[in-house]
């Protein structure tokens, strides 16, 4: 049965992939690890639960801010380090290359050589 208003207009569009309910239509997690081997990571358990914050933020903010997502990454992963943390599993930036592997847009900024990303 249709659950949302995009599969009732939209009938037989391809499924969401489980566990990511909030991923853009075309999103997959094999396109994730494509994405995420390109740049010699192993996506871990960490790297999942980012991607799903990423989406769901984007799922609820219509135009994000580089600075808002930025601060939530960090409280969400406060107990393990924070932002800091996420540097280090993402070593393009947690903006920037967790919106890449999550199938997003990232905000204005988020690639800026100078801000956002430390690649």
């Amino acid at each position: 049965m249709a659950e949302t208003m995009t599969e009732i207009m939209n009938p037989g569009t391809a499924s969401k992939e489980p566990g990511f309910p909030h991923a853009p239509q075309d999103w997959s997690t094999s396109a994730a690890e494509t994405a995420a081997q390109g740049d010699g990571i192993s996506l871990s358990d960490d790297h999942w639960e980012t991607l799903k914050a990423l989406q769901a933020y984007f799922d609820r903010k219509e135009q994000p801010n580089v600075r808002e997502l930025h601060d939530a990454l960090d409280e969400a992963f406060h107990e393990r380090g924070g932002i800091k943390y996420l540097y280090e599993i993402f070593p393009g930036g947690p903006v920037a290359q967790g919106c890449r592997f999550a199938g997003l847009k990232p905000p204005a900024g988020a690639v800026d050589p100078s801000f956002g990303s430390v690649q």
